[in-house]
């Protein structure tokens, strides 16, 4: 459990477009196997310690003929951003993925004192 004193607790929210194959015959939707995309994010305001996130797919499109094999992750967590990584593999088809995602954490305290 992360304990945050409340008044310095920072909540920053996205919803991204992680890709569209479809429209261009991409990876995603006319590859087979292994298959991952990676989103860079930036925080709009840097936490003082990596915050803890929650990231889930908003909308998916995928071909109703193959198995939906679908994984969505966090990753490479740091306080001034993260990676949206999507993975698929076999032979699903993915048309396109949109991600939101939720940072909470906490803020640098300009009133704060470091004392040793």
């Amino acid at each position: 459990m992360r304990r945050l004193r409340n008044h310095i607790v920072g909540i920053d929210d996205g919803s991204v477009i992680l890709f569209s194959d479809f429209e261009h015959d991409g990876e995603m939707w006319t590859g087979n196997g292994p298959r991952e995309m990676r989103k860079a994010i930036r925080f709009s305001e840097a936490f003082q310690d990596p915050p803890v996130m929650q990231i889930s797919m908003s909308m998916w499109d995928m071909d109703q003929k193959t198995n939906q094999r679908a994984d969505i992750s966090a990753e490479d967590v740091t306080a001034t951003g993260f990676s949206i990584v999507f993975r698929t593999w076999g032979d699903t088809r993915v048309a396109r993925v949109r991600a939101n995602w939720l940072a909470i954490g906490e803020l640098h305290d300009d009133d704060g004192w470091d004392v040793p």
